[in-house]
């Protein structure tokens, strides 16, 4: 999944900002789509496309903004590609306004927790995937919700980080199918870097997915490190400020290549015939560098496979 943000204020410094300029915003809707079909040549296989950074931090843009930064492009790209498209928001009336105009899937940070009226909106259109992820609070306070220690949802006596995501997402999934979204539909994202500390985000990317693929009784997995602030915090511990977010592509292809290999590692040290341990490797990375990212896949499915 590559993305595509066209906001002014995401933490990659990737985003493109449509301002008020008609002239201006023409020209960036233009390279917007021209973007995307880089990203699609350079091997992606969806294009999620989001007019609100959730950076720490971030400000809540208004619903009509959103619309106005999103759906011009999606329509422009889907009239010269038919390539998946993801909607990155928080806003049931974004969501809708982005399928309309020709969005494939809907991803949520939130879970469909932020706006009540998300996830009932989803499941009035058929065959629309629906990317449930954990996070805690807002953009603005989730660096203030990271204390995994005394969480209530820790019910095994095991790894609280890892046990609370798994757990929230198997309540997502399960309020997506009481909502009408059938399961078969569902994907789940653990939210690498969302309310999440470095060792938080380590646990997650060494232990989650085989968590998570028990209790959602095996969702695809969606996996987000792509140049978190956990990457620059491991590649130069001692440095400030980090190493910026475009320096951070090759930590991004480790953190997804466990993902990857995860599923290759349980084969590998459990009974063959345990049918448990099947597909517990993620299904979708969520990526700047698509290009890299597709080529380090490539070679690890031609080495598992071999």
């Amino acid at each position: 999944m590559g993305i595509l943000n066209v906001t002014p204020d995401s933490f990659s410094g990737d985003g493109i900002y449509n301002n008020k300029n008609d002239d201006d915003t023409k020209k960036q809707e233009q390279m917007a789509v021209q973007q995307a079909l880089q990203i699609e040549k350079d091997g992606a296989d969806i294009i999620d496309i989001g007019g609100e950074s959730t950076r720490p931090g971030a400000k809540e843009v208004s619903i009509q903004e959103e619309i106005q930064r999103t759906v011009p492009i999606i329509q422009q790209l889907r009239q010269v590609s038919d390539i998946p498209i993801s909607i990155d928001t928080r806003h049931a009336a974004v969501a809708r306004a982005a399928i309309e105009a020709g969005a494939d899937i809907v991803n949520d940070v939130s879970g469909g927790t932020y706006d009540p009226d998300m996830v009932s909106t989803v499941s009035e259109y058929t065959n629309i995937p629906f990317v449930m992820m954990h996070m805690r609070g807002t953009p603005q306070t989730m660096s203030t919700m990271t204390n995994y220690d005394d969480d209530d949802d820790d019910d095994d006596g095991g790894n609280n980080v890892v046990s609370h995501v798994a757990n929230h997402l198997q309540g997502l999934s399960e309020t997506a199918t009481l909502a009408g979204i059938p399961r078969w539909l569902h994907i789940v994202d653990p939210g690498i870097g969302f309310a999440k500390e470095l060792q938080h985000n380590v646990e997650l990317l060494k232990y989650g997915t085989a968590a998570i693929h028990q209790r959602t009784n095996g969702c695809p997995i969606l996996l987000g490190p792509s140049r978190k602030r956990f990457i620059g915090q491991i590649i130069s511990p001692s440095a400030e400020p980090l190493p910026p977010a475009h320096e951070r592509d090759y930590g991004t292809v480790a953190a997804c290549l466990l993902g990857s290999l995860h599923q290759y590692n349980n084969n590998n040290n459990n009974d063959s015939n345990d049918s448990n341990h099947e597909d517990e490797s993620c299904t979708i990375f969520r990526v700047h560098n698509v290009k890299g990212m597709k080529q380090a896949t490539m070679v690890m499915d031609a080495i598992r496979k071999s």
